[in-house]
């Protein structure tokens, strides 16, 4: 009998696509991460939704329709600096307890999205308070 994956344990695909609905439902109204965002925000919730399900152990679709990842290279185009990392950050939390995960699997998933807001980071802060360079 082989062990579920994280995917499979947190509800498979209904709960990636609620936790990533609810993500984005956020981002709608941030005045920071919004703008980078030029299309409707569809696309962007359906290719989250695509690698974090793959990234769990669930399907393979994102590799198979947009290639590898390639996480820093994508975002390289926008200014990630702390500002953007936190809101970034805030949705995404408000996301995660909205699942209701039992404690265990919440700090797994948590644990994986702080390091994966951090590691976009690309861009210093001016000063506080003050926009950002590169």
């Amino acid at each position: 009998m082989s062990e579920l994956s994280f995917f499979e344990t947190v509800g498979g695909e209904p709960t990636f696509r609620r936790l990533v609905d609810r993500f984005y439902e956020g981002v709608a109204g941030d005045p920071l991460l919004r703008p980078m965002y030029p299309e409707d925000l569809g696309p962007a919730a359906d290719r989250m939704a695509l690698f974090l399900m793959q990234y769990w152990g669930g399907p393979t679709t994102y590799q198979e329709t947009r290639g590898h990842p390639r996480l820093r290279m994508r975002h390289a185009p926008f200014v990630v600096d702390s500002a953007a990392r936190d809101a970034w950050l805030r949705h995404m939390g408000a996301a995660v307890d909205s699942l209701e995960l039992p404690e265990e699997q919440h700090t797994v998933l948590w644990d994986y999205l702080e390091r994966a807001a951090q590691f976009m980071v690309n861009a210093a802060d001016a000063h506080p308070g003050g926009p950002a360079v590169r």
